[in-house]
């Protein structure tokens, strides 16, 4: 029997991926925090699927539907059920607070009460861009509380898409954002959820207190080796944003040394949460 070419010897995953330590840090529960007889088939089913991708633990929100404006009532309803969910799976799943800007004080005060609630860091949305200065209060809140803030992001280059979200935030509004606040611990999410991801990646050279994370539908070759190559693999966190098995996929199979892929599946968003507690 021949063997196979050189090329082909270490085609595969990597053995024993399951056991690899991961933290997602951007995913999502959905369910109403209000409704009497909870159904939790949604938030049992994700714990399902981490358990079957080895993935130790889950960093969550349920932000409103894009471009909505909705009252604080809404919005605190939406952080009820991470609560929730927080509370069924305790050591599996941890929120984001979901927060508009445009809610004024009520935004800073729900903040409190999410982190309060065990929350460890600030999810936004497309509502606003993160060049208003309006999202400046969230972001200091966020350094006074030595959190995280994720945003949604993407480089919109179909007229479609942009005329729903015109909002939406890219690596430019997240490096002006960071240059204005160098010790805000800013991550620019689902560099793989639509939109010409590589410019994203490319507009983040030059503002290095910007994280991103590996999240989205999108599976196009290289997107993790560009990353690494452009800024460094101490910037790139791991996540899913609800695509779990492309996700964890597209870190296997992507050109990383050993110590790479572990940093970048839990270490490097490890070392975010443990600013908190400097």
């Amino acid at each position: 029997m021949s063997r196979p070419p050189a090329a082909l010897a270490n085609v595969g995953l990597p053995g024993q991926w399951r056991a690899m330590r991961k933290f997602d840090a951007h995913n999502h529960v959905f369910l109403s925090g209000r409704r009497s007889n909870t159904d939790w088939s949604d938030v049992d089913n994700l714990i399902e699927a981490a358990d079957v991708l080895g993935i130790e633990r889950l960093f969550c929100s349920r932000p409103i539907t894009a471009g909505v404006m909705a009252n604080i009532d809404v919005v605190r309803d939406a952080n009820d059920s991470v609560l929730a969910a927080m509370k069924r799976h305790p050591a599996r799943i941890f929120g984001y607070c979901f927060v508009q800007p445009g809610n004024g004080a009520s935004a800073l005060e729900e903040i409190d009460r999410c982190l309060d609630g065990g929350m460890i860091g600030v999810k936004l949305y497309n509502q606003f861009r993160y060049i208003d200065p309006v999202i400046f209060p969230i972001a200091e809140k966020c350094i006074q509380r030595r959190i995280p803030f994720l945003g949604h992001s993407a480089f919109l280059t179909d007229p479609r898409t942009l005329a729903m979200q015109p909002k939406t935030s890219h690596a430019l509004d997240f490096c002006a954002l960071s240059r204005r606040y160098p010790e805000l611990l800013l991550i620019l999410g689902h560099i793989n959820g639509g939109g010409d991801w590589e410019w994203e990646i490319k507009g983040l050279r030059d503002c290095p207190n910007v994280f991103l994370d590996t999240s989205g539908s999108v599976l196009e070759d290289d997107t993790i080796g560009l990353c690494v190559r452009e800024l460094g693999h101490q910037r790139v966190l791991f996540a899913t944003d609800a695509t779990m098995e492309g996700c964890v996929g597209k870190i296997l199979s992507a050109e990383l040394t050993p110590t790479q892929r572990e940093d970048i599946f839990w270490r490097n968003f490890q070392q975010i949460l443990e600013r908190r507690k400097a």
